[in-house]
């Protein structure tokens, strides 16, 4: 049995700072950057601690991956109570940080199959979650108000966040402002629609008092 398999607890200060140093390296030069000597230098600690933490470096990942997974979830369920959950679900999902580590995830999963399964089982939970908070808060308001359904609005969300990272990236900026005035004039209606007078007939104005 590996050595990291032994040292999993997450009571160590010494297995935070690991995983702080592999997200930050992810973040700055790509996940290729991430190894046990640039971890291990980056947290101020000897490089065979990462072995004794973790065994590989592709458990590292998956450490780094399951604690911002879990993180998320949690943060998704206090979602429930928000005044706003359209707009917290936005604002959760098109953080920069959390958008840019997803990306470089996705990247990872295409050469890591056990990154890949861990990903595709995290996002689907965490669509279904978003999909169950949309149609409880939002619920019989979606065809009333042109909101799109629940499924789509989650793709709609995380598609959106991905593609601003990406472009940003890359030093494209062009239209992110626009993009950024048109979501929040759609969160704006949907979820604080203006109420009609159902007693008042099209074309009719309203009666004058005083």
């Amino acid at each position: 049995m590996r050595a990291g398999r032994l040292h999993q607890g997450g009571d160590s200060a010494t297995r935070e700072a690991l995983l702080d140093a592999a997200v930050e390296l992810m973040l700055e030069d790509g996940y290729a950057a991430v190894s046990t000597r640039k971890v291990a230098a980056r947290a101020g600690v000897n490089p065979a601690l990462v072995y004794y933490y973790f065994g590989t470096v592709d458990e590292l990942f998956l450490a780094v991956f399951r604690r911002g997974a879990e993180t998320n979830l949690r943060r998704l369920d206090d979602l429930r109570r928000a005044a706003e959950p359209l707009r917290a679900l936005w604002e959760l999902s098109s953080d920069p940080r959390g958008a840019a580590l997803t990306v470089e995830f996705i990247a990872l999963a295409n050469h890591r199959p056990a990154v890949r399964a861990e990903l595709s089982a995290y996002l689907n939970r965490f669509r279904r979650l978003q999909e169950e908070i949309l149609e409880t808060a939002l619920a019989g308001r979606f065809a009333a108000v042109g909101i799109p359904s629940p499924a789509a609005l989650t793709v709609l969300i995380s598609g959106l966040s991905r593609v601003l990272v990406m472009d940003a990236a890359l030093g494209l900026t062009g239209g992110h402002a626009e993009v950024r005035e048109l979501i929040d004039g759609c969160l704006a209606a949907w979820e604080n629609p203006v109420p009609t007078d159902p007693g008042r007939s099209a074309g009719t104005e309203p009666e004058q008092t005083g």
